[in-house]
C-alpha cells in the first residue's frame, strides 16, 4: 500500500478569477495545526462530507459526518476546530496532474470543489491523495473496534458510527496513512475515539470567528485582547484546547449548559472551594495529560536502535507517575460539592483504576526520582528511574555509569587545581564539557590540552581529548542501562495501558474542571453575572467582555438588548444625517478637518459595530457556560450565529468589498433559521447608494421571511421607511448629545447608548460640511430651513399614511401574542401576581389601540 502515497504532497489551487488584488498567504489568527484530517464526500445531491481527524500530540480520533451545503461552510468549520497540517482526500477528487503520484484506476478531470474550498481556506497545509481503495467503511469500523479505549463510552461511539458511511472509510484512509506515512502504529484500546454530532454545536464560520476576534486579536498574534484571551485562566494544556474548542463551537443542550453554570455559581459563591481547587490545579501547571497517554500508547513500525526512544519512555513513565499522584488533591478539593457537575468530576477522578496505576508504578519506579527539566540531573532521574534488584545487568550497567561520572567529575577537580582554574562540568547532550568565567581566565590563553573552546555569555566552554574518551565510557554505560530500564518499562506500559480508559476519563475531568474554575476565576475579578436560557433575548447593562479589559474603569458604556417574536429584525442607525453625494463630503472632510479627517461617515462613527460585536460575544459566552458582562443576561439557544462585520476585501479569496459581501450573505440566507442569530452591519457599502439600498431591502426582506433574529446595523436610513410594513421591524439608533458649535467641530458628542425608535435629531451632514467650508450664512441658514422642512413634510406623510397604520396595529397585536406565549412558558409569578400582571398588560394593549 505504501504505493500510495508516492511523491511530493500538493496543494490544490483555486481557479476563480479574483476582483480584486492578488491572494496571499495569509493565515488564520486561530491557527493550531496538529490535526490530521482525512475528508471524504458523497458523490450525491445531499453533499454528505465524512471527517476523521487525528490529533498527531494528543492522539484523540474525532469522527464526524455532515450533510453541508454547496459552500460546505460547515464542513470548513469542522476543520478549523480541528486546524489541520495534513488533509487526505481521495486521488480521484484531484486532477490528472495533481494526482498523477498517486495510482488509481480513474482520474479525475477537474479537482473537486471542495479540494479548491480548502485549498484556499488552509493554504498552508498539506493536500496529500490517497489511493481510493483505502477509503474503505469496513476497514475504518475494524480500525476503531481495536484501537478504541474500553470505556463507558465505547459502546455510543460504535454505535453512533455504525452507519455512517464516509466517517467509517475517511477513519481508514486515516489509520492508513498513519501507519504508512508517520510511521507510526497504536496499542490496541489505546485511543480515544469519539464520534462528534454537529446538531448539539453552535454553528460559528471562519469569518465570523475571526471579525468576533473569539480566539485570536486580528491585529497582533501575540495579544490577549480576544475573547479567548479574556477567559483562558487555565493551568493545564488540555484545559486550554478544551476553552478553545468551546469557544468556536458553543454547545446547545441546555441541561449541560445549567450544569456548567451551577459549577461557576457555586465556585463563584464559595471563596473557600475556589482557592482550594487553584491550590490543587496549580501544581499540574502546563501538562498536558492526553499528550502523555498518547506518547506511551505510541510505537514506531519500524524500531529505532538508538537509546533516544528508551530515554523518551522513562522520562514519559516519570511524567505520569507525577500525574496520578496529583490527582489525589484534586479529588479532595471537589469532595462534598454541592453542583451535580462538580460531583460528577470527582467521581471521574476517583477511579479505582488511578489508583492501580499508582501502585504499578510504585512498584517498578524509585519514589526518590523525578521528572527533572534538564541537565545531569534529568539524566540521573532516567538511569535510576527503576527500582534496584529487578534486573542484574542494569544494576551493573547503573555501577559503571556511576563510575564514570565519579571519574569524570575527579578529571575536572584535578585539572582545576594543575591549572589554578575554578573549572565546573556542564553537560550537554554530547557529554560534559569544561566550563569556567572569562574573568577567571582574566586575558590569559586556555593552558595547553584544551581543545574546541567556545565563549558564551561570559564563559568559556572547552573539552579536552581524556574527558571526550571519558564522555565515550559514560554514554556507553547510559545507554545500556537505559535500554534495559526500557524493557521494564515497556511491560510496565502494557500493563498501565489496560486501564487507559480511566487516565482519559481523568484528563477530561482535569480539562472541564480547569475550565470551569477559569470562568469563575473571570467571572469573580470583573463581576459577571450567571445568564438564565428563557426563549428570549434580553441584556440589561450588557458590556464588550474585551473592551472592558482595555479601556479605563467606568469609561465604557453598557447597553441593553431585547429580541423576541415581536422584534426579531432590528435596524440600528446612527444619528440621522441628511447627506450630500458621498465622494463630495469625502473631498470637503479632507479639504476643512483640521487635524485628522475621520476615515468613515458620522453614521458610523457612533457605535454600532460595537454593539454588535458585543451581542456576539456575550452569546458564546452564555452558550458555553460562562457568566457574562452585564446586569441581568437571558438568552435563547441559537443553532448558529452569522454575521457580516467585515467590509474589507478579502485578499485570500481575491474577492472585492462588494463581492465578499454578496458572498457572506448568501450564505447567512441559506443557513439561517427561526433560532439563528444573525449580525450584520452596513450591507450594501461596497457598491453604489442606490443599489446598495436596494440589495440591502431585499436582503433583509429575506431574512425577515426566515424569522432569526437579526441586528441589522445601516446608514442607510431608508430602510427604516421601506421594511416599516413588517410587525416584527423594530428600529434603533445611537444617542447623540448636540453641542455648541465651533469653527473646527461639527457640535455633536456621541453617546454609545442604545435607543428606541429613529434619531430624532436630524444632523444635516453635508450642510455642517458647507459651514466649515465658510459658506456666507445666509446661505447656510436658508439651506437649513429648506432641509427641516422637507424632512418635516416626509415624517407627517409617513404617520398619516395608511400602511403606517395597518403596520403599527400588526406590531401590537405580534407583540401581544409573543408576550403571552412568554408568559405561558416560562413564567415563575404566583397565581395572584401573574394575574395582577395579565390585568396590567390588557390595559397598555388596549390603550395602544386607542391611541391607533
Amino acid at each position: 500500500m505504501s504505493s500510495a502515497y508516492d511523491g511530493r504532497p500538493t496543494t490544490a489551487r483555486s481557479t476563480r478569477p479574483g476582483t480584486a488584488r492578488p491572494q496571499t498567504g495569509v493565515s488564520t489568527v486561530y491557527q493550531e495545526g496538529s490535526f490530521v484530517i482525512a475528508l471524504l464526500e458523497g458523490r450525491g445531491v445531499s453533499r454528505e462530507v465524512g471527517l476523521a481527524a487525528l490529533n498527531k500530540d494528543t492522539g484523540e480520533v474525532n469522527l464526524v459526518q455532515i450533510a453541508d451545503c454547496q459552500t460546505y461552510v460547515k464542513t470548513l468549520h469542522q476543520m478549523h476546530l480541528h486546524y489541520p497540517t495534513t488533509v487526505l482526500v481521495p486521488d480521484t477528487f484531484l486532477s490528472a496532474p495533481d494526482a498523477a503520484f498517486a495510482p488509481s484506476g480513474k482520474r479525475s478531470t477537474a479537482t473537486s470543489l471542495l479540494v479548491e474550498y480548502i485549498g484556499e481556506e488552509f493554504p498552508e497545509s498539506q493536500i496529500e491523495p490517497v489511493s481510493r481503495k483505502y477509503w474503505n467503511d469496513g476497514g475504518g469500523l475494524e480500525f476503531i473496534l481495536q484501537l478504541c479505549v474500553d470505556d463507558n463510552e465505547r459502546a455510543g461511539t460504535l454505535l453512533a458510527v455504525s452507519n455512517k458511511y464516509y466517517a467509517l472509510s475517511a477513519a481508514c484512509a486515516l489509520f492508513k496513512y498513519v501507519e504508512a506515512k508517520l510511521n507510526t502504529c497504536f496499542a490496541p484500546g489505546s485511543l480515544r475515539i469519539r464520534y462528534v454530532p454537529v446538531e448539539g454545536t453552535m454553528m460559528i464560520d471562519r469569518e465570523t470567528a475571526l471579525n468576533l476576534e473569539l480566539v485570536g486579536n486580528m491585529h497582533s498574534r501575540k495579544s490577549t485582547h480576544s475573547l479567548f484571551g479574556t477567559l483562558n485562566h487555565t493551568y493545564t494544556a488540555m484545559a486550554t484546547r478544551l476553552l478553545r474548542v468551546n469557544i468556536l463551537s458553543p454547545i446547545l443542550v441546555q441541561p449541560s449548559l445549567d450544569a456548567r453554570l451551577d459549577a461557576v455559581e457555586e465556585l463563584v459563591n464559595s471563596e473557600d472551594r475556589f482557592n482550594v481547587l487553584r491550590d490543587s490545579l496549580r501544581p499540574m501547571n502546563k501538562m498536558d495529560f492526553d499528550k502523555l497517554i498518547v506518547s506511551l500508547a505510541s510505537t514506531e513500525t519500524t524500531p529505532s536502535l538508538s537509546a533516544k526512544p528508551a530515554s523518551q519512555r522513562v522520562s514519559q513513565m516519570l511524567s505520569l507517575r507525577s500525574v496520578v499522584t496529583q490527582l489525589p488533591g484534586l479529588r479532595g478539593a471537589l469532595d462534598g460539592c454541592k453542583s451535580q457537575l462538580l460531583r460528577i468530576i470527582c467521581d471521574m477522578v476517583s477511579d479505582q483504576r488511578i489508583d492501580e496505576i499508582e501502585s504499578l508504578i510504585a512498584r517498578s519506579l524509585n519514589e526518590e526520582c523525578g521528572p527533572a527539566k534538564g541537565g545531569i540531573g534529568a539524566v540521573n532521574a532516567r538511569v535510576y528511574a527503576v527500582k534496584a534488584h529487578q534486573n542484574r545487568l542494569l544494576d551493573v550497567a547503573r555501577e559503571t555509569y556511576k563510575e564514570n561520572v565519579g571519574d569524570i567529575y575527579q578529571l575536572n577537580k584535578s585539572l582545576s587545581a594543575e591549572h589554578d582554574l575554578p573549572l565546573t562540568l556542564v553537560y550537554q547532550e554530547s557529554g560534559f564539557v569544561f566550563s569556567v568565567k572569562s574573568a577567571d581566565v582574566d586575558g590569559r590563553e586556555l593552558p595547553p590540552g584544551f581543545i574546541n573552546a567556545t565563549l558564551k555569555k561570559g564563559r568559556y566552554m572547552f573539552s579536552s581529548m581524556e574527558l571526550k574518551k571519558m564522555n565515550a565510557r559514560m554514554k556507553d554505560a547510559l545507554d545500556e542501562s537505559l535500554l534495559l530500564s526500557d524493557k521494564i518499562i515497556q511491560d510496565l506500559t502494557a500493563e498501565i495501558l489496560v486501564h487507559a480508559g480511566a487516565l482519559y476519563k481523568a484528563s477530561e475531568a482535569v480539562a472541564l474542571i480547569d475550565m470551569l474554575w477559569s470562568f469563575a476565576h473571570a467571572s469573580i475579578i470583573r463581576q459577571y453575572v450567571r445568564p438564565e436560557f428563557t426563549g428570549t433575548l434580553a441584556i440589561k447593562g450588557g458590556k464588550h467582555p474585551v473592551l472592558e479589559i482595555v479601556q479605563a474603569a467606568g469609561t465604557l458604556v453598557p447597553n441593553d438588548v431585547y429580541c423576541d417574536a415581536s422584534s426579531s429584525f432590528q435596524i440600528i442607525q446612527g444619528p440621522k444625517c441628511v447627506f450630500l453625494s458621498s465622494s463630495f463630503c469625502t473631498y470637503l472632510l479632507a479639504l476643512f478637518w483640521p487635524t485628522h479627517p475621520p476615515s468613515r461617515p458620522l453614521n458610523s462613527m457612533s457605535g454600532k459595530s460595537t454593539y454588535l460585536r458585543q451581542l456576539g460575544l456575550l452569546t458564546v459566552m452564555a452558550m458555553i457556560g460562562c457568566f457574562v458582562p452585564a446586569e441581568y443576561a437571558s438568552f435563547k439557544l441559537f443553532d448558529a450565529l452569522l454575521t457580516r462585520l467585515s467590509n474589507d476585501d478579502d485578499l485570500e479569496r481575491g474577492l472585492s468589498t462588494f463581492a465578499n459581501e454578496m458572498t457572506s450573505s448568501a450564505m447567512i440566507l441559506g443557513l439561517a433559521t427561526p433560532d439563528s442569530l444573525v449580525l450584520i452591519d452596513e450591507l450594501g457599502r461596497g457598491t453604489s447608494p442606490r443599489e446598495g439600498v436596494g440589495i440591502s431591502h431585499a436582503i433583509a426582506e429575506a431574512l425577515i421571511s426566515a424569522k432569526p433574529c437579526v441586528f441589522f446595523a445601516t446608514h442607510f436610513e431608508e430602510l427604516s421607511m421601506t421594511l416599516s410594513r413588517h410587525p416584527s421591524v423594530v428600529n434603533l439608533h445611537l444617542s447623540v448629545q448636540r453641542t455648541a458649535q465651533t469653527a473646527t467641530n461639527f457640535g455633536m458628542v456621541f453617546r454609545y447608548k442604545i435607543l428606541d425608535g429613529v434619531s430624532e435629531h436630524t444632523f444635516h451632514y453635508g450642510l455642517e460640511l458647507a459651514r466649515l467650508a465658510d459658506l456666507p450664512s445666509d446661505i447656510l441658514q436658508e439651506g437649513r430651513r429648506v432641509a427641516e422642512k422637507l424632512a418635516e413634510l416626509q415624517k407627517k406623510q409617513e404617520e398619516e399614511s395608511e400602511g403606517s397604520q395597518i403596520a403599527l396595529r400588526r406590531k401590537v397585536l405580534l407583540r401581544l401574542r409573543t408576550q403571552l406565549k412568554q408568559v405561558l412558558n416560562h413564567s415563575t409569578l404566583p397565581d395572584e401576581d401573574l394575574l395582577e400582571y395579565l390585568k396590567r398588560f390588557n390595559g397598555d394593549i388596549a390603550n395602544a389601540f386607542v391611541n391607533l
